[in-house]
């Protein structure tokens, strides 16, 4: 995807635009996202330096290694970081528009829900998989 992409929180106090390519979508079933979303995670990502955001973002170290960055007034998820890696991963559901991407595969399937099953032939890596999250 080269054409701008745009999207922000559920109330609009937070927009934001990403100006270059964005990766195709990948699931994570980490315990992390699964506590952050309720669920699993579906994202996209970009480089850091593409994304414009607007509006106040409420950061969330996770862990030592990452940061999750949400909506202080709705609270809508929208972001991963991993500070320093010149990446930024955005959840998928946070876009206005779909804009041709689609699911390549899951990550962190050793920690998925036992309440769910995944079956829809995507790749699947027990864990983090440079190849699918690039």
């Amino acid at each position: 995807m080269n054409a701008a992409a745009t999207g922000g929180c559920l109330c609009g106090a937070v927009r934001y635009r990403v100006a270059g390519p964005l990766r195709p979508v990948v699931a994570c079933h980490c315990r992390e996202c699964r506590r952050a979303s309720g669920h699993y995670v579906a994202a996209t990502a970009a480089a850091r330096d593409a994304v414009s955001i607007e509006g106040e973002v409420a950061w969330f170290a996770s862990s030592p290694a990452a940061r999750r960055g949400f909506c202080r007034t709705c609270g809508a998820n929208l972001f991963w970081e991993r500070p320093g890696s010149g990446r930024i991963s955005i959840w998928a559901g946070s876009l206005d528009a779909a804009r041709g991407l689609r699911l390549a595969g899951h990550i962190f399937v050793a920690e998925k829900g036992s309440y769910y099953d995944i079956e829809d032939g995507l790749p699947q890596a027990r864990h983090r998989d440079p190849e699918l999250t690039g």
